[in-house]
């Protein structure tokens, strides 16, 4: 088994730390009431997959519309807003101002430790597995800059850059010396410069037709280079348990790909799929904190659930969140694809 899926115990807390709670559901809060106002102008979609249209309800949240699609599965929002109210959203989201000055600075060591450092050693693992160049490296949505800012200090890529569309954390990454360019990818004409390997980490949900995001990091990329994303799973335990109730379901995520709907997008977009494996380790915790909090009521059919989550956590609670890894039902998932 290889390190990246070793399963080590961290918890919600230390990504997100309990004292910035009621600061963090302010903003949330604020968030959802400047969407909920143009609901109006949401434009409806088909499937963000397959592209078919033929779906059935499967829960609301914060008076929005969450679909599944009857051909692959994947859940979506629809109607959804459309790209030009996702511009003026993440411009001026409260949460994200949140994040970049509260809520990254108060986690980044234990971010760094659980989450950056890992996903830098599984990305240069990926490429050694691949026989991929390592050249040159593109992260779209840097966010507060911790990825691009950990794998330039292991010198593997000589050139690294980010794209990060939301004005605060563009400013941010800019601050640590990382080549940024503030704009969303879709805007962007690279046309006399390409990379060898494409990252985005927790990108493609929020986007309105990510198809067309796709096709834009396929031009992007050398030939046979490297896609290596990593998205919710809308199959995965958290969210097949919980649904509405999951904080994975929120007003920023539009697409809940899976496994089986993701290898169908990126094959549609041209892309041959190299892996997709669901790495996540914080499953099995965030339904039992829903369980012991109240929010989510067992019945007597979820017996098994209680058994483990429950009554037998501290004795087997560990290997029940690796066996949701080892068996792709981790509701975090990782794609890697190279371009055909």
């Amino acid at each position: 088994m290889n390190k990246f899926n070793d399963f080590k115990r961290f918890t919600e807390t230390d990504i997100r730390p309990e004292e910035f709670n009621d600061e963090h559901k302010k903003a949330v809060i604020e968030d959802i009431t400047m969407l909920q106002k143009r609901k109006d102008e949401f434009v409806r979609s088909n499937c963000p997959a397959c592209n078919f249209d033929d779906s059935t309800n499967e829960f609301l949240k914060n008076e929005f519309s969450y679909k599944k699609c009857n051909h692959c599965q994947t859940i979506y929002t629809n109607p959804r807003p459309s790209p030009e109210i996702l511009k003026w959203f993440y411009k001026n989201s409260k949460n994200y101002d949140f994040w970049n000055n509260v809520m990254y600075p108060a986690s980044e060591e234990s971010r760094k430790k659980n989450i950056i450092i890992p996903r830098v050693n599984k990305t240069i693992e990926l490429c050694h597995k691949y026989g991929n160049e390592m050249r040159s490296l593109l992260e779209v949505g840097a966010g507060f800059g911790s990825f691009c800012l950990e794998i330039k200090s292991t010198k593997k890529f000589k050139h690294v850059v980010a794209i990060e569309p939301t004005p605060e954390l563009a400013t941010t990454c800019r601050k640590k010396k990382i080549e940024t360019i503030e704009s969303p990818i879709e805007d962007i004409d690279f046309s006399s410069k390409k990379f060898d390997v494409v990252v985005n980490f927790e990108v493609i949900e929020h986007l309105f037709a990510p198809k067309e995001f796709l096709l834009q990091i396929k031009n992007i990329l050398n030939d046979d280079g490297l896609l290596i994303l990593s998205c919710p799973n809308g199959m995965g335990f958290d969210i097949r348990i919980l649904k509405d109730k999951s904080h994975t379901i929120d007003h920023e995520h539009l697409n809940y790909f899976n496994p089986y709907s993701m290898s169908l997008l990126l094959r549609e977009c041209g892309y041959e799929v190299l892996d997709v494996f669901t790495p996540g380790k914080l499953d099995a915790e965030l339904v039992r904190k829903k369980i012991l909090s109240g929010d989510f009521v067992l019945d007597r059919k979820d017996d098994f659930i209680k058994h483990v989550l429950i009554d037998k956590w501290e004795e087997i609670g560990d290997d029940f969140q690796q066996f949701l890894v080892n068996n792709v039902m981790s509701s975090n998932m990782w794609a890697v694809a190279q371009k055909s």
